[in-house]
């Protein structure tokens, strides 16, 4: 049997930034400014030693607080951004869904968006064509797919983007913490829409901060704390770890207000 191909490798990866410390322009700071005085500037690892690899099939879940690194880590995965030391290699075509509206041009409709997204990902526009039946009906926005999208609410930018993002025909999915969109019914069709990709041997990264999606739809882990990594192994046993750290129980033990009220 044929072993499943490698579609993302990190090796040592680090994101560096300088973070320049801003204070309210009073005057007397800006003749200091213009005497030469500098702003305090110090370094930022947003990201830093982060390695794994990532198989036809497996689902990488990216867990941790905000601020911990998560989104830049996706973003390098994602390619949006460019290590500062390390390297990220992938493998096919990669579709994103990493914040709300972006890639998008508001002043275009909604159908607009649809084809000028595939186009940037390699999608002829006939093909795209043939495909916005099928991504407008996903993201229930067939009311509104001639409006310009400045007129959606964050929901519908959140759907119409998502739609967009699975019917790419991606080898590897980037999503940061968005499947959380919409109401009830959406996530959970968001859900099934992206198990679905698993079953054909889609490669996956999703950020979130919940243990307990982490641990049934991921089949790996990786806990980032302060832009380095925590954990790295399988989603049960990262997300449980993690679930501890936080709030001092497991993933199936019950919140405290619950075993008081018991008692």
């Amino acid at each position: 049997m044929k072993a499943p191909a490698l579609t993302v490798r990190a090796t040592d990866l680090g994101k560096h930034y300088l973070r320049v410390h801003e204070r309210p322009m009073l005057l007397r700071e800006a003749a200091m400014l213009m005497a030469g005085r500098r702003r305090r500037v110090d370094d930022l690892w947003a990201v830093r030693h982060v390695s794994f690899d990532l198989h036809e099939g497996e689902t990488l879940g990216v867990i941790g607080a905000n601020g911990g690194g998560k989104s830049t880590l996706l973003q390098l995965v994602a390619g949006t951004s460019f290590p500062s030391e390390g390297t990220i290699s992938t493998r096919g075509r990669i579709s994103t869904l990493l914040a709300l509206g972006a890639g998008f041009n508001f002043d275009m409709t909604g159908e607009e968006n649809i084809v000028a997204s595939a186009g940037l990902l390699g999608i002829p526009v006939a093909e795209a064509r043939n495909r916005l039946t099928k991504i407008v009906e996903f993201a229930e926005l067939e009311d509104v797919i001639d409006t310009p999208i400045r007129y959606y609410s964050s929901g519908m930018m959140a759907r119409l983007g998502f739609s967009i993002a699975i019917s790419v025909s991606p080898d590897i999915l980037v999503v940061d913490e968005v499947l959380a969109v919409g109401d009830l019914k959406f996530q959970d069709k968001c859900i099934r829409a992206v198990k679905e990709l698993q079953s054909r041997g889609i490669t996956i990264v999703v950020a979130s901060q919940a243990p307990l999606f982490i641990a049934d739809f991921c089949t790996r882990a990786l806990w980032i704390d302060g832009g380095q990594p925590r954990l790295f192994g399988g989603a049960d046993e990262v997300a449980t770890a993690y679930q501890i750290e936080m709030t001092g129980r497991g993933l199936l033990d019950p919140p405290p207000s619950a075993v008081s009220h018991q008692q």
